[in-house]
């Protein structure tokens, strides 16, 4: 797809986080409708393992838990789900929940068949799962639950769901349920922006399959973004692989002024008279010179060699929390895995001097300063930073839980 090659994609992670803290807290809560309280009710803790269901009163704890910043997930069939943000600092947190009924589930809905709509999912499927080669072993299972809406007129399509998206991942072993809260792109700037809470549960097989799950989920996870942020705030970004550079954006000295281009340009291309000459190219005349003149970019990249420090780089803001603010960009080098072929034709590969070669490489940009993250790997606002290169490559289908416990090194 053409559209892919221009693509920036903008992950979001989870808002979750855990601490350095010893002391255990839990979360407990009462689900209800607008009648009675509701036995039965799924309950999950948004970008972790971590679930139970509601008993006979309506009532569920999940325990053992960090202070921190979490999102509790509330799911019953016939009903629309919710999702609850709790903040636990010094003690249990209570919460009280009240469900509605989601009418497109009870009500006999007659859908007009819609010409285009697989070709719509096929395009959810891949901005939402990716092309990475998990994404072949990774579905959603209840596609008639995404509804799109391609708002031509304001040059925007977007993407719901009336229920929580069951993907199955059979390359990492997890089926995962996920709340879409956003899923925008924009035709106009190329930018793609979804926003979501997933959790996880473990996928049951084989020993052969769970060592090939093993062994994939520990490929997803270096390299990733959750893996950066983690190493970026216990400060051993270079023992774990990564190298940072800064990335300026400069006005293109190749480039003169519009002003001189566009009369150049009407000069070489207008006679005496004021009648159009017949043109000829031949790669070497005044008018190819100044239509390529006009085709420069107005600004080029440049790269600073020197390794950027994480302490002048890394702020702390609170007991957990961390940020950086920066102008330009991040130029993130993971050196302990390279790009795929496959990666190299994606249309996300993003340029580089010849002596980085094919290391994974990732440009941040801090559009919603500050960017905030967790010792998890969790990243405070999704808007806040932008990505391209590799991690907008990587997508559900590399997705790991936040609780995720990398193997030890060799």
């Amino acid at each position: 797809m053409g559209t892919k090659r221009l693509f920036i994609f903008l992950m979001l992670t989870c808002c979750s986080l855990w601490s350095l803290a010893q002391q255990n807290y839990s979360i407990s809560g009462i689900v209800r409708d607008q009648k009675e309280t509701i036995p039965g009710v799924a309950i999950y803790l948004s970008g972790y393992k971590l679930a139970t269901v509601t008993d006979n009163e309506g009532r569920f704890t999940l325990p053992n838990l960090k202070p921190g910043n979490y999102d509790v997930l509330v799911q019953m069939i016939g009903y629309l789900p919710v999702s609850k943000n709790v903040i636990i600092t010094d003690r249990a947190a209570f919460i009280e929940v009240t469900l509605k009924e989601n009418a497109t589930q009870l009500k006999e809905v007659v859908v007009k068949p819609d010409p285009n709509r697989e070709y719509y999912i096929n395009l959810f499927k891949e901005y939402f799962i990716g092309t990475t080669p998990n994404s072949k072993n990774c579905k959603i299972l209840n596609t008639q639950a995404i509804n799109v809406n391609d708002d031509r007129s304001n040059r925007v399509l977007n993407f719901t769901a009336d229920e929580l998206l069951i993907i199955e991942n059979q390359a990492l072993g997890y089926r995962i349920k996920y709340l879409l809260n956003t899923f925008e792109y924009d035709y106009k700037t190329k930018i793609l922006f979804y926003a979501g809470l997933p959790t996880f549960e473990e996928l049951k097989g084989s020993q052969a399959k769970q060592r090939r799950w093993k062994k994939n989920r520990e490929i997803a996870y270096r390299g990733s973004s959750q893996h950066f942020y983690q190493s970026l705030y216990k400060n051993t970004l270079a023992e774990e692989g990564f190298v940072l550079h800064k990335l300026t954006t400069i006005k293109n000295p190749s480039k003169l002024p519009d002003s001189l281009i566009q009369a150049k340009v009407r000069q070489f291309m207008t006679g005496r008279q004021g009648t159009k000459n017949i043109l000829t190219f031949n790669g070497s005349d005044s008018l190819s010179y100044w239509l390529k003149q006009r085709s420069l970019s107005p600004t080029v990249d440049v790269l600073n060699r020197a390794p950027i420090l994480t302490d002048t780089l890394v702020k702390k803001t609170d007991h957990v929390l961390k940020q950086m603010n920066y102008t330009d960009a991040l130029f993130v080098v993971y050196k302990n895995e390279k790009e795929s072929p496959a990666y190299d034709y994606s249309g996300f590969k993003v340029s580089r001097p010849p002596e980085i070669g094919n290391d994974q490489v990732t440009l941040i940009r801090n559009i919603n300063p500050p960017i905030q993250f967790y010792p998890n790997g969790a990243v405070y606002d999704a808007k806040a930073a932008l990505y391209s290169g590799f991690w907008s490559y990587e997508k559900i289908a590399d997705l790991l839980p936040l609780d995720y416990i990398p193997l030890p090194k060799k």
